[in-house]
């Protein structure tokens, strides 16, 4: 008895043929783990946001093509270059406080395709 795979079974049952490789369809870029590959090719939005936060004032940094890794350690620099404080995750990046201009200069040196929403 022949052992057959599910997507042989599926193919010869429809009488379509199986592609033996996967075919990749990715829009991201190909190095996704590095914040600096994603330069000069998506636009990073950078948005000011005060809605359930009791009033305060937060920059948001969205559309971040990254791991958490290469997403804290740009986090940091940002930090560090406003001196305030904030967080990293899920492909954002909170930074307390209205800094849209400085994160803007700061992205675009580093080569960014950033925009103020």
């Amino acid at each position: 008895m022949e052992v057959k795979d599910w997507k042989d079974a599926l193919g010869a049952a429809f009488g379509v043929p199986v592609p033996t490789e996967p075919a990749e369809q990715s829009s991201e870029p190909e190095n996704k783990g590095d914040a600096l590959a994603q330069q000069g090719r998506e636009k990073v939005h950078i948005l000011l946001d005060k809605r359930n936060r009791k009033g305060k004032k937060v920059t948001l940094i969205t559309d971040l093509l990254c791991d958490d890794e290469a997403l804290k350690n740009l986090a940091r620099e940002i930090k560090t270059h406003c001196g305030v404080g904030g967080s990293a995750r899920d492909g954002e990046i909170l930074i307390q406080g209205d800094f849209r201009q400085q994160i803007l200069t700061l992205l675009k040196d580093k080569g960014f395709n950033a925009v103020i929403n």
